[in-house]
């Protein structure tokens, strides 16, 4: 499967879910405040080494959101795929950050939290539990509901 189409996949899927959901979990800007937004998203597709799924996920519903909140990150949304092969390895989330650079700041505060640190150290015990990390960086269009 092309990297292309192993990408186009997941930002659907978010998309579609986003578009579900975003009414009840997003407060909307007006258009002025929106057009005036610097924020960034950052679509996250996770795809794990084989039989370690779950243990992604308890690591990320025991752990890791609550993190990214304490370093200024907003957790938006996080999906399973529901088609194979993606259902069987993949996590796929989105975040929100006040800008770019507050993006990659949080990210550095987030790896250098002593709790973090702890948490990865103990869930690869058993070996690394994520294969590959895509990253897309989004800005949304003039006409989204969501900023």
């Amino acid at each position: 499967m092309s990297k292309y189409y192993r990408s186009l996949i997941p930002v659907s899927l978010v998309m579609f879910g986003l578009g579900l959901i975003a009414g009840d979990l997003i407060p909307f800007a007006s258009v002025a405040d929106a057009q005036s937004s610097n924020r960034a998203f950052e679509l996250r597709t996770y795809t794990a080494h084989p039989g370690r799924l779950e243990e992604l996920h308890a690591r990320f519903a025991d752990h890791t959101v609550k993190l990214f909140e304490r370093h200024g990150m907003t957790n938006i949304g996080y999906f399973r795929p529901q088609d194979a092969p993606l259902a069987e390895n993949t996590l796929i989330y989105l975040l929100a950050h006040d800008s770019r650079q507050a993006a990659e700041a949080s990210w550095a505060a987030f790896r250098a939290d002593p709790e973090w640190q702890r948490v990865a150290e103990e869930t690869r015990r058993n070996g690394r539990l994520v294969e590959n990390v895509d990253s897309v960086f989004l800005d949304p269009t003039d006409y989204s509901q969501m900023r």
